[in-house]
């Protein structure tokens, strides 16, 4: 009687063990499931796939760059890549006073034109001043076929005249140590002669007609 009392006891003790155990085991493994391990942690590719579309096949300094050289610059025009010309800007009958001068970049790539042209009305010791307010900034370009203009203001009134029978113009040193290039003599916009004086002006060169016979015609 008091063997299989024992026994009992023991087995009732063995699955209460057994029950112990198991719980724990499934609180274990619940645990681990709820973190993170290694294989859980998704790893990014270490090089980024490639981009479609035209923006994936232009790749820097791929675009076109016209007429620059390769620092992006263009080149400024020499007397080889412009023409010019001279033409009367006064009313017919008015004594001639205000000239316009139209430099057309005639050559086959986009060069730029800087500051203000060099004209020398006759035999004036030098080229005529650049009017004040009127020095341009910066560079601009002019492509095939485009126009820079320049007004010139021959006398300022007031002054000893004396008579114009040429103008010469140049475009200035282009820089650095390179020479100026030799003077071109443009076509009188008049026949004959006109009276100049030590008020001439010149303008900087402007992109349009507008910008560059505006000062001149108002002085």
């Amino acid at each position: 009687m008091n063997t299989t009392i024992r026994s009992t006891r023991r087995a009732r003790h063995g699955l209460r063990s057994y029950a112990v155990g198991a719980a724990a085991a499934a609180a274990l493994l619940a645990t681990t499931a709820c973190e993170p391990g290694e294989a859980d942690v998704a790893v990014a590719p270490s090089t980024p796939p490639a981009a479609s579309g035209p923006a994936a096949s232009a790749a820097p300094g791929d675009g076109d760059n016209g007429d620059a050289d390769d620092s992006g610059s263009v080149a400024l025009c020499t007397h080889q890549d412009l023409s010019f010309s001279a033409t009367r800007y006064d009313a017919p009958g008015e004594q001639l006073r205000h000239i316009m001068v139209v430099a057309v970049n005639t050559g086959g790539t986009t060069c730029e034109v800087q500051n203000a042209p060099e004209i020398t009305l006759g035999d004036a010791q030098g080229p005529a001043p650049v009017m004040e307010g009127t020095e341009p900034g910066e560079p601009f370009a002019l492509a095939p076929g485009e126009k820079a203009y320049a007004g010139v203001l021959t006398t300022g009134g007031h002054r000893d005249t004396y008579e114009v029978t040429f103008i010469n113009l140049t475009l200035g040193s282009p820089g650095g140590e390179a020479e100026a290039e030799e003077p071109v003599e443009l076509e009188m916009p008049t026949e004959g002669s006109f009276q100049a004086d030590d008020g001439q002006r010149v303008t900087g060169w402007q992109p349009t007609e507008g910008l560059a016979m505006r000062p001149v015609t108002l002085s």
